[in-house]
């Protein structure tokens, strides 16, 4: 239980970090920013664990590599995500 609640703090801290640090626009809520750690760490775990051999967050590895790894998923997605609005189609 402590592990999930651990989880969820570093998650949501994660994720403000890597809003700050992509600079979305838009003010988010904390909800937000936990799915994007959560979501960013997943997506570390996918793309970034095979080539720097760190585990993440999500994997109960909350030692400093593995925060900075999951940041640095958290801002590879909202990059993708960010990317991804530009280029939709606006209806004014």
């Amino acid at each position: 239980m402590v592990n999930f609640i651990v989880w969820l703090i570093v998650g949501g801290i994660t994720g403000w970090l890597a809003s700050l640090v992509i600079r979305t626009d838009a003010p988010h809520g904390t909800l937000f920013n936990v799915v994007v750690g959560v979501v960013g760490a997943f997506v570390a775990g996918l793309v970034l664990t095979p080539l720097f051999g760190i585990s993440t967050i999500n994997q109960n590895d909350f030692s400093l590599p593995a925060m900075r790894v999951s940041l640095l998923g958290a801002i590879l997605l909202l990059a993708v995500v960010s990317r991804s609005r530009r280029g939709a189609l606006r209806v004014r």
